[in-house]
């Protein structure tokens, strides 16, 4: 099951932007406490943090992976190992942006892989990335978890991309997905 703080729009999109393009990497910790009290609210009980990895080409462009800068402060919060190396991408994949909801899903499709299974198989996996779409990223990645053991993924982001005819109806802390 994978839950959004808020809908994508006005402060929420603007502090995004500013930790993922601008290097506002303050905001990360903010954004993290967001978190924390979403998933303290919704009960879950992890047993690992695990942030959505960026592949290599992004990451050296960007200079770090905003997923992990809200990982990381998450795990601390919640008092359980930050396993940030855990998955990777194994497969350079294109931005996502402008990508229809299939073309997303066969765009991640086997990208991710588990690095260091001991850190989540028998688990309860927190996954946690900034944007959620279509949930096809989180969903492939919470296929690589499950494949090596991971007894089961939740997934939290800051924000959901909200469609245009939706942005009336955007709640923040929507449910967004079911992993398999």
């Amino acid at each position: 099951m994978a839950r959004a703080w808020a809908p994508m729009t006005g402060t929420v999109r603007k502090a995004v932007h500013r930790l993922k393009y601008r290097r506002d990497l303050a905001l990360a910790e903010t954004l993290a406490g967001e978190l924390l009290s979403l998933v303290q609210a919704l009960g879950w009980q992890v047993d690992a943090v695990v942030p959505v990895p960026l592949g290599q080409a992004r990451y050296r462009a960007r200079g770090y992976n905003q997923a992990a800068l809200l990982a990381f402060p998450l795990a601390l919060g919640l008092g359980v190992p930050y396993a940030g190396k855990a998955l990777a991408r194994v497969r350079e994949t294109r931005s996502q942006v402008n990508l229809s909801a299939e073309a997303r899903r066969r765009n991640v499709a086997g990208a991710f892989g588990v690095v260091q299974a001991q850190a989540v198989r028998g688990k309860v996996v927190l996954l946690v990335d900034d944007v959620m779409t279509t949930g096809a990223t989180l969903d492939a990645a919470a296929t690589a978890l499950k494949a090596v053991g991971a007894r089961q993924v939740f997934a939290v982001t800051v924000a959901r991309a909200v469609l245009r005819s939706q942005k009336a109806l955007a709640a923040p802390q929507a449910a967004l997905c079911l992993f398999r």
